[in-house]
């Protein structure tokens, strides 16, 4: 039996242009993590939760016709989204298919590289999903995984409506049983699934004004408003009061902001 959606963020049609921006915004670093693995024509690969898109079409293109990419999402709709996406750049060798992350039914080593991007910081039990990628890697093919964590997330000069709203979806994420700072711990998760050869890096930007991910926190926290209300992690007044000042401040060209630390890590299942 397929687990339930325990997607952190929801399905709105916010989160799905959020998502649909953040395909080419997290692209440079995407692409920068596939210039160390070294990915060769014709190879095989999987990508587990790609979205309404996420990296399909930079793996698609490393990989060439004579390689095959597929997306693995949860949501019937975001899998029309990708094909949607897939087939605006003619990628025939890109599928996406309707799928469980934390149980593929895809047969086991059956690809060359698995790719994941920011699945495990929105899900419960990521130490599971890590292991069913891993099990769909042949001996000797590679893993790649890029991560958030919150730690580095502020704004300058700092107000408490950032803090108290960054407090509420910590703790409201916490009791779903999601980590929001699971990106230092991703070296661990791909040891423990019997990764070698891991190698990590980290990158964190700076969003100026008019950025797509400059009022990130802002969108985040629309998503899940209600939620938020109803488990009594924020009053209500709070929230909306609070909302408000943070919009005015991040309007702010004079306010900085940082993103989350992103990190990346790539490895090798054994042979």
């Amino acid at each position: 039996m397929p687990e339930p959606d325990l997607y952190l963020l929801g399905r709105s049609t916010a989160e799905e242009t959020r998502l649909q921006r953040q395909i080419a915004d997290l692209a440079p670093a995407s692409d920068a993590q596939f210039d160390r693995i070294g990915i060769k024509p014709g190879e095989r690969i999987v990508d587990i939760g790609c979205g309404p898109g996420g990296a399909l079409h930079l793996l698609g293109k490393r990989v060439g016709p004579s390689g095959s990419v597929l997306g693995i999402e949860r949501s019937p709709h975001f899998v029309e989204l990708a094909r949607t996406f897939v087939a605006s750049h003619a990628l025939n060798h890109v599928e996406v298919r309707e799928g469980d992350a934390y149980s593929t039914g895809l047969p086991r080593a059956s690809f060359d590289g698995a790719h994941m991007r920011l699945v495990l910081v929105n899900v419960p039990s990521p130490d599971r999903i890590m292991h069913e990628m891993v099990s769909l890697v042949r001996p000797g093919g590679w893993i790649a995984c890029f991560e958030a964590d919150y730690v580095a997330h502020l704004c300058d000069p700092p107000i408490a409506a950032w803090s108290r709203l960054l407090d509420a979806y910590t703790t409201y994420s916490a009791a779903r049983g999601i980590d929001l700072f699971i990106g230092r711990r991703l070296h661990r998760l791909l040891r423990t699934a019997g990764v070698e050869d891991i190698r990590t890096d980290a990158v964190i930007h700076v969003y100026p004004p008019g950025h797509d991910r400059r009022p990130i926190l802002y969108d985040f926290i629309s998503n899940v408003a209600d939620q938020l209300i109803d488990g009594e992690y924020i009053e209500r007044t709070v929230l909306e009061n609070d909302m408000s000042e943070l919009a005015t401040h991040l309007a702010n060209p004079g306010v900085l902001v940082t993103s989350h630390v992103y990190y990346r890590a790539i490895g090798r299942v054994p042979h």
